[in-house]
């Protein structure tokens, strides 16, 4: 391989004017690393909010490249975060060893190992967010989640299922922890696990909490546990009902109905119900972080259910992690993550992960139906920003934006490949049932292209767009490559299988129940009339692009002071759009605060209050209720 030459402002050195070269990063090989890496993990500093980590690395003598995991599986992107690792020390013999980080590669640590060393031990702390403005909160005085990927450094030169780690864990006496990893020993509060493979250790983070119950959630009959493993701000937010835990149960039945194997040996949900530790959703093949408010159980809405969040994180056991697309697997976690499938991995996952809400109870019918109103209608009236880009190009943005807030969501897109995606695949659905006379559907494609090689999980079988629409044929003879690229590449619309599926969107001027109840946080919406978006203290959170507001010149980030002279509240404003309904005379004058000046502008608008619902389409066969009816 030949040697990386730095520009010259980078590489010329204050002393003599001589170029540096920075030394080469060994590319991952498909060969036993010689020797098992112990790390551990001392999880009990919670005032400080610290992860202290000590490695012990068999090595041999000679240059060493270390590295700190870049690309996230789940997060598709390069966003692990190696700011927050301060403190690196290497020592051998008892002697601090002299490292320097690659300076194009800064997630790369080079060090030379002297002669006669056998082991050197790499000791560093993870500076976790003390507040939210510093990222996602993951330890408090009462939980944690350790993120095995944030935690660990690792030989470069290797395949990371090739490089056995072995993870002891010393958590906060007398809490509970949830994980994938199996258990090998115990001393004390510090827990000794089972050696595995990089790629496991890092699929396999943990919550732990002083308050915990781990729910039973494995269907009748199976040999491979499921379980829920909760943790909570408080013991009271554990209380979970019977028939709360009927419906979970059978959210996991129902996915076994639909992809017909499981790819784990068991599966551990980890869950947080809390006010404090941030939420979060990302999976792994045998477990799945999950993080909510405090109220999931004890504030549950029987007519409203459940949100899909443990259903979405759950598929992706089959969809993404077991199958994986092709671009998506790396050999190591430094290799750069290629994203053109995640309308698959993704788009589907969303799909399913409704479907399965709705079949297991989780989410009652009417609530899904509400649910997918507001789906079509984000993709009928609100993603101008479709006029330029399309679905596929926004596979792109985890690496383009790595979810930070956007000015204007509806216009620049984000991530569309989720809700965009499930509206391709519920028009494929429609389509496969319409076309067989529901002698097949969806669910077919599923059990054939997930439902394969039932017990195999140490290794992922990857896809490609050729293999998706290979398995749609064998489902239904189709033109499937047309199909999904007019609709991925923005020659076709997204709302197309809702009226394959017998039903449409209207408009009408109350909010759906599920609406009214995913609204908790006290804002109002008027995306569909006014085209704003405002928070419970009048604060502008996003503005429709060409809508009445937007043309009016109100932006996103300023303040609704008062509506029509009167204090803003949202009563204020929908009384105010209501009577602009009424009388084609009256207007909408907003006082807004931007920055610290005052302006009022008239809003011209005289369409009144606009909710997104779902109405059967007379004579035509309803597909949805089918689709989210369980599978017996």
């Amino acid at each position: 391989m030949k040697r990386r030459l730095l520009p010259l402002a980078l590489s010329l050195l204050l002393a003599g004017g001589v170029y540096a070269q920075a030394p080469d990063i060994p590319p991952p090989q498909d060969v036993p690393y010689p020797g098992t890496i112990k790390l551990e993990v001392d999880a009990t500093n919670l005032s400080q909010r610290i992860f202290r980590m000590k490695e012990t690395i068999p090595v041999q003598a000679g240059p060493l490249t270390l590295l700190y995991p870049k690309w996230v599986p789940g997060g598709h992107s390069p966003r692990n975060p190696i700011d927050k690792i301060a403190g690196i020390t290497f020592k051998a013999n008892g002697k601090t060893l002299d490292w320097t980080r690659d300076p194009l590669d800064v997630n790369a640590f080079h060090l030379d190992v002297p002669s006669g060393v056998s082991t050197i031990t790499a000791e560093f702390d993870y500076l976790t967010p003390t507040t939210p403005s510093q990222g996602r909160i993951v330890m408090t005085p009462d939980m944690l989640n350790l993120q095995t990927l944030s935690t660990v450094l690792y030989p470069a030169g290797y395949y990371a299922h090739r490089i056995p780690f072995d993870l002891r864990v010393t958590y906060p006496a007398g809490w509970t922890a949830f994980t994938a990893l199996q258990e090998e020993g115990r001393s004390g509060d510090t827990v000794d696990y089972q050696d595995v493979p990089l790629d496991i250790l890092v699929d396999s983070p943990v919550y732990a909490g002083r308050y915990a119950k781990n729910i039973d959630l494995t269907p009748a009959g199976s040999k491979v546990p499921v379980k829920l493993g909760v943790i909570a701000d408080a013991p009271k937010y554990l209380d979970a009902k019977p028939e709360q835990i009927a419906r979970h149960k059978a959210m996991v039945e129902q996915a076994l109905k639909l992809f017909g194997a499981q790819h784990y040996d068991h599966y551990q949900f980890l869950f947080s119900l809390s006010g404090q530790m941030g939420g979060n959703g990302l999976e792994h093949q045998r477990s799945s972080e999950n993080g909510v408010g405090t109220d999931y159980f004890t504030g549950w809405n029987e007519k409203t259910g459940f949100t899909d969040l443990l259903a979405h994180e759950y598929t992706h056991s089959w969809n993404g992690k077991y199958r994986r697309p092709a671009d998506l697997w790396t050999p190591n976690f430094n290799v750069p993550m290629q994203d053109s499938l995640l309308w698959v991995y993704e788009g589907q996952t969303q799909y399913w992960g409704n479907v399965l809400a709705a079949r297991s109870g989780m989410r009652p019918l009417p609530a899904s139906i509400d649910a997918l109103a507001l789906v079509a209608a984000t993709y009928a009236e609100n993603r101008p920003g479709l006029s330029w880009r399309n679905i596929q190009d926004t596979t792109n943005d985890p690496i383009i934006a790595n979810r930070a807030p956007r000015a204007y969501r509806n216009y620049q897109l984000s991530e569309d490949y989720y809700s965009g995606g499930q509206l391709i695949w519920l028009e494929a659905d429609a389509l496969i049932r319409a076309k067989t006379g529901g002698k097949k559907s969806l669910d077919d494609f599923a059990r054939a292209f997930f439902g394969v090689n039932d017990g195999e999980w140490e290794k992922q079988n990857t896809y490609t767009f050729d293999t998706v629409v290979a398995t749609l044929n064998g489902v239904m003879p189709y033109d499937w490559a047309t199909f999904l690229r007019e609709r991925l590449d923005g020659k076709k619309g997204l709302t197309g299988g809702i009226e394959a599926a017998g039903w449409k969107l209207v408009f009408k001027d109350t909010p759906s129940a599920y609406a009214k109840a995913n609204a908790r946080w006290g804002g109002a919406d008027f995306t569909y009339s006014l085209g704003l978006s405002i928070g419970k203290d009048g604060s502008i959170n996003d503005v429709r692009w060409d809508s009445p507001a937007f043309n009016a010149g109100i932006g996103s980030g300023a303040s609704v002071v008062a509506v029509n002279g009167q204090a803003y509240s949202n009563d204020a404003l929908e009384d105010a759009v209501k009577a602009a309904a009424k009388d084609p005379k009256a207007k909408i004058a907003l006082l807004l605060k931007e920055f610290d000046r005052y302006r009022t502008v008239t809003l011209d608008y005289h369409g009144g209050l606009r909710y997104p619902h779902l109405e059967r389409i007379p004579g035509k066969p309803d597909l949805l209720t089918p689709i989210f009816t369980a599978r017996k």
